[in-house]
């Protein structure tokens, strides 16, 4: 069944690639925060085991025809690389600010281009720590213990405080030190511009709005003009330094429903980006700030509230007659464990998001969140993907057909 499946899937791939175009730009999230995709907490502190983990997990997404990872690199104003500005990572070393052994990112952009994968390197611009996480383990060298008055506490996270010069400062500086030192392909943000709101709690941000209003007087307008500048800021920053180097956004799946707006996507979302994360993705998108959109659609087509097939057309007209680049964030992970009566335990969603795609010729690219839970290959969705892109050359594996019910073909 399985076989027959990635049959039909492929013979539509071919005739919408004949028709449309191509899915240039291939990638994976390789997330560090808490240790999601790498390096697995029994690798924490060895290098050896670290890259040997690395190498698997780059050799698995080469084999399928993945062509890019996005890795995370600042999950916490850290750094899983050499940096004087901020400690090491404790998700890397197990505590943070210890010397490194080595340098994560300068070894795996190398091993990545050994494979013909480009880098795109994950930062997340304000987070200072997740609440799970106790502020114990921040170190003594980190920027928060030395200017906490740059940083206000949410929901038992700390944040730099966006409505500070200073933030943007700070955050420019990061992106201007990895360009100058490394080979990378793209700087890369996700959606954790302000926080996700928690209930009725209230951004602690008034104090910084009545200091520095600079003309506003709307807070959520202020809010919104903050991320902007730092987005614009960033892009200037990279264009200056090296101009060869991308600026990739990829923002939450909504960015307004058309009920508030009408000219948001028919969609019934309880958070956009607009509102509640205070990120105009469209304004960058048209001031040309950014080089490429990568919403995170992360809903199977027909969802009522947020249909893949709705957003992806909605992006597609956002896109087009501009110079961004249009790449779609795709959800493995929802098929492990899917229940059989809904839309992600049915056949293969993955596979049908993906015919999808190639009937939107603006869509030009596709991600996966994320590495480890995509490579324990749920309902054969590997299988899928590999059949789909057709690598032209495929790196010995361990095992790495899996099965229909998800066998894991990880090697930890």
């Amino acid at each position: 069944m399985a076989k027959l499946r990635n049959i039909l899937v492929f013979c539509l791939w071919s005739f919408s690639v004949a028709v449309f175009g191509q899915v240039t730009f291939r990638g994976a999230w390789i997330a560090t925060v808490a240790n999601i995709d790498w390096p697995s907490e029994a690798a924490i502190g060895d290098s050896v085991a670290q890259q040997h983990e690395m190498t698997f997990l780059l050799d698995s997404l080469y084999s399928l025809g993945l062509n890019a990872i996005i890795f995370q690199v600042r999950p916490t104003a850290d750094a899983l690389y050499r940096s004087s500005f901020e400690p090491s990572s404790h998700w890397l070393t197990g505590t943070q600010g210890s010397s490194l052994t080595w340098d994560p990112l300068e070894w795996t952009i190398e091993e990545a281009h050994k494979r013909q994968m480009e880098v795109h390197v994950w930062l997340n611009p304000y987070r200072v720590n997740l609440a799970k996480t106790d502020t114990s383990v921040i170190c003594a060298d980190h920027i928060w213990k030395k200017h906490r008055e740059w940083f206000w506490e949410y929901n038992k996270q700390w944040y730099f405080d966006p409505g500070l010069d200073v933030t943007r400062e700070w955050i420019c500086t990061i992106v201007q030190d990895i360009i100058s030192r490394y080979d990378i392909q793209a700087i890369h943000m996700d959606d954790y511009f302000y926080p996700y709101p928690v209930g009725k709690k209230q951004l602690p941000d008034a104090e910084t709005f009545a200091r520095y209003p600079r003309g506003f007087t709307d807070i959520r307008d202020w809010r919104r003009n903050n991320v902007n500048m730092a987005i614009q800021e960033i892009s200037a920053t990279i264009r200056e330094c090296k101009d060869s180097v991308e600026f990739g956004i990829s923002p939450f799946g909504v960015w307004r429903n058309a009920n508030v707006d009408s000219t948001g996507s028919a969609t019934t979302a309880g958070i956009t980006n607009y509102d509640d994360l205070y990120a105009d993705i469209r304004l960058w998108i048209k001031n040309g700030w950014i080089d490429y959109v990568l919403p995170q659609l992360y809903w199977e087509i027909g969802k009522k509230a947020a249909d893949y097939e709705v957003l992806a057309h909605w992006w597609a007209n956002e896109v087009r007659g501009t110079n961004c680049k249009l790449y779609i964030g795709m959800a493995p992970y929802r098929l492990e464990g899917a229940k059989k009566d809904t839309p992600w335990g049915q056949g293969n969603e993955i596979g049908r998001q993906m015919t999808l795609n190639r009937t939107i010729p603006e869509i030009t690219g596709e991600c996966f969140y994320s590495t480890r839970p995509l490579l324990r290959n749920p309902r054969g969705v590997c299988d899928t993907i590999r059949a789909i892109y057709q690598p032209v050359l495929s790196l010995p594996q361990q095992d790495d057909e899996g099965d229909e019910e998800g066998e894991l073909i990880l090697p930890w």
